[in-house]
């Protein structure tokens, strides 16, 4: 009899009916929208930010204080400390390897540059990789580089692949008149012509645009570099890209402070300073720290953006609570009749509540169901605006959505079914 009731229920009122789902579809739509973007957002902005450059820097624990002129180290190259190239593939066996997303190392030195007998300068010589593949313990390899760690650098011809090339910063190039297919001479060490004087031919393939100190320097290979430094297999510095997530007031603890089982969390969550110490445990005799400009504007920027899925989620949810009270308003206001005969043949309150309220979760459940796959269709169209494509679609979200749509039709019930619980079955029954 009950479920009857019900069933008739749903066949004589059926423009109300609609109403409260059209209102639970569009507020689960928003919420299936909005989560599934908040979901991917984290790790979508990570990537993005990437462009951005590194946000790891790694340099020698026993290094000398660094003389450093617009970004680039002007020691001399028999001053400092130095690491070793062959211990980078450790890199890719952390606990968080798969957030490693590049590497690249670099050696700055100064060098005499000359082309013919025309130009003779004293200028920086850059040497890092572009595109290498470094060999991994577990016998895989990662090819990194440039191109993984500082994707906003342009060349204006073509990138180096072995030690005979180069490539020439924009500014240095309008100086000194070098173009593309010119040959530069490098020398290092002891003063021209003297014992000791290393040189490198190098033939120029491109002109580098980075908007920063690079512009004055040549950029080579690491491995001419090495030669020109005399420190084969060395680099003075390691920048790391890491996908990474905003440090809050937890991440910034002292580890040495925290428990064991507050280690544990810190060291198992991606957060820069946690990746950081895993990077010192693998290439000892190392620091790694955060790049903290590149941290902290990724962090407000990603708890910003979280912060508005949410706040939009929460309003959509509300709006589709107040539409459901209004309609369950009006349908309880409608049927005071049926609820005092009910009540006038012997019906508990709770069994008058019982039956709107298994009204109002069918209603949800349908709504939901309905509002869920409308989502998905919002969440791809947001995905492909904002990030180029759609996000995952997670299936855990589909019981969320429906649990959500029970709990907002519930709530917004609340009040028009204390109402019908209130009521007295004699004046209804007599007119009044």
């Amino acid at each position: 009899m009950f479920f009857r009731i019900v069933r008739d229920s749903f066949a004589r009122k059926p423009r109300q009916k609609v109403l409260a789902v059209a209102a639970l579809a569009l507020g689960m739509a928003v919420a299936t929208a909005t989560l599934s973007v908040a979901l991917d957002v984290g790790d979508r902005l990570a990537r993005e930010f990437r462009s951005l450059g590194a946000n790891l820097l790694v340099t020698p624990q026993a290094d000398t204080l660094p003389l450093e002129i617009g970004g680039v180290d002007y020691r001399p190259v028999d001053a400092g400390a130095y690491l070793p190239e062959d211990q980078l593939g450790k890199l890719k066996t952390i606990f968080w390897r798969n957030n490693i997303i590049g590497f690249t190392p670099f050696l700055e030195i100064p060098v005499e540059l000359r082309r013919g007998d025309v130009l003779r300068m004293k200028v920086t010589l850059l040497g890092t990789w572009s595109r290498h593949p470094v060999p991994v313990p577990d016998g895989t390899t990662f090819t990194t580089g440039v191109s993984a760690t500082h994707p906003w650098w342009r060349v204006d011809g073509r990138w180096f692949d072995d030690g005979g090339q180069c490539l020439v910063g924009r500014t240095l190039a309008l100086r000194a008149g070098i173009r593309t297919g010119d040959v530069l001479t490098l020398l290092a060490g002891p003063a021209s012509g003297q014992a000791g004087e290393r040189n490198q031919t190098l033939l120029v393939l491109g002109i580098l645009s980075t908007g920063g100190p690079e512009e004055e320097t040549v950029v080579a290979s690491l491995a001419v570099a090495q030669k020109l430094a005399d420190r084969p297999g060395r680099y003075r510095r390691l920048l790391v890209s890491a996908l990474t997530k905003p440090e809050d007031e937890f991440a910034r603890r002292d580890p040495a402070t925290m428990t064991p089982s507050e280690y544990d969390r810190w060291y198992c969550t991606n957060y820069p300073s946690s990746i950081a110490r895993q990077v010192e445990e693998v290439l000892p005799g190392v620091e790694a720290r955060p790049i903290r400009r590149v941290a902290e504007s990724e962090g407000r920027i990603l708890t910003r953006v979280g912060g508005l899925m949410w706040l939009v989620t929460l309003g959509a949810l509300v709006a589709a609570a107040l539409a459901v009270g209004a309609t369950a308003a009006t349908t309880v206001l409608e049927r005071r009749g049926e609820i005092g005969l009910m009540k006038a043949l012997g019906a508990a309150d709770r069994l008058v509540s019982a039956f709107f309220l298994t009204e109002q979760m069918l209603l949800a459940l349908v709504g939901g169901g309905v509002g869920y796959v409308v989502g998905l269709g919002l969440a791809r169209i947001l995905g492909r605006s904002v990030f180029g494509i759609p996000p995952t679609t997670h299936p855990i979200l589909l019981p969320v959505i429906l649990a959500l749509a029970v709990v907002v039709a519930l709530v917004g019930s609340l009040v028009p079914l204390g109402r019908a619980a209130g009521f007295a079955p004699a004046p209804i029954l007599r007119g009044e």
